[in-house]
């Protein structure tokens, strides 16, 4: 198992993720196209690291980079964090989250957080296996700005 960030050159592991994420999400949002992609990766404030066994994608994540105006110090949003079905319940999620939040300590960052909706009992169950600082409950509010029929 390898775990690495990838770059803008990576774009095809990138979207081997994505088409993770749509399963393990159960979504069928459609993929961007290559350029967004890699435009996506160049950007200094998101971030992309892939769990590799074999060559190939079996997982990953994706980070938001957030300025802070209390701290000199960015935080890290862990958006999405997804391993395929195949591959869970064996520690690559754990190791993940392990080395993500080894690279944002080395980088400066203030602290990394991930949110799970309260009945995705799966997800807390993970996220609590993990080696977190704290725990909060909060309530997530949206603001949609697509047109509804």
């Amino acid at each position: 198992m390898e775990i690495k960030r990838l770059n803008q050159n990576e774009t095809k592991d990138f979207i081997n993720l994505i088409e993770i994420f749509k399963e393990v999400f159960e979504n069928d949002f459609q993929t961007p196209d290559p350029q967004h992609l890699s435009a996506l990766l160049s950007n200094p404030n998101f971030i992309v690291f892939v769990v590799r066994m074999n060559d190939k994608v079996i997982g990953g994540l994706t980070v938001y980079v957030l300025p802070q105006y209390y701290n000199i110090k960015p935080l890290a949003y862990i958006y999405d964090v997804g391993i395929a079905p195949d591959f869970q319940g064996k520690g690559m999620g754990k190791a993940l989250i392990k080395e993500v939040c080894s690279f944002c300590k080395a980088n400066g960052f203030d602290e990394a957080y991930v949110e799970a909706e309260s009945d995705d009992i799966e997800a807390v169950n993970f996220y609590r296996k993990t080696d977190f600082t704290n725990e909060m409950n909060a309530i997530h509010f949206t603001y949609s700005f697509t047109d509804k029929i």
